[in-house]
């Protein structure tokens, strides 16, 4: 009869964690900054990493990160926490500071972006790039077009590094010599 009681106690207790896990708030302020790049608050917020210098007594800078809520509005994703999976098949970093377009002008970030993983199990972070390359009037399935093409020229030029920028034009092979 106790075991049963303690059974019923147990299976109580982790249900109401359950449930209060599922009811919490999403809510960017409260989060550590290792989960905040990527996550959307239950309003529907991005959540954005910023980077601040505070000065201590000894006149000296201290970085100190905090975690702030964007007025970046994303559609049915409230409330979501970016899983380590979808960081790591988009080779995205959870210390991203801010929101910047820069990182998709290199092909190796782009490849993350690109990717079959990340553009199939990963909206959240794909939504994002997106948006990002629209406000710079580029549309990123077309930038992970020229980055697939140019990889493609990449392997059969070996003199051009995999951190080139997509809008330097790689070199063509060299001609081939007569003999």
């Amino acid at each position: 009869m106790a075991s049963s009681m303690k059974s019923c106690l147990i299976m109580f207790f982790a249900c109401s964690l359950f449930i209060q896990a599922a009811l919490a708030e999403v809510i960017c302020e409260n989060l550590p900054e290792n989960l905040c790049a990527f996550a959307v608050a239950s309003s529907g917020k991005r959540c954005v990493l910023e980077k601040n210098l505070i000065k201590n007594e000894n006149a000296s800078s201290i970085i100190e990160y905090t975690c702030s809520t964007s007025e970046v509005v994303v559609e049915k994703l409230a409330g979501h926490l970016e899983s380590d999976q979808c960081v790591a098949a988009c080779g995205v970093d959870r210390r991203f500071v801010g929101y910047s377009s820069d990182k998709l002008k290199k092909m190796k970030f782009l490849s993350g972006i690109c990717s079959r993983p990340c553009n199939e199990k990963c909206p959240n972070i794909v939504d994002l790039y997106s948006n990002l390359a629209s406000r710079e009037e580029k549309f990123l399935p077309d930038l992970c077009e020229i980055q697939k093409s140019n990889r493609h020229r990449i392997l059969a030029t070996a003199d051009i590094s995999a951190t080139a920028d997509i809008s330097t034009p790689p070199a063509s092979a060299p001609a081939p010599s007569a003999l």
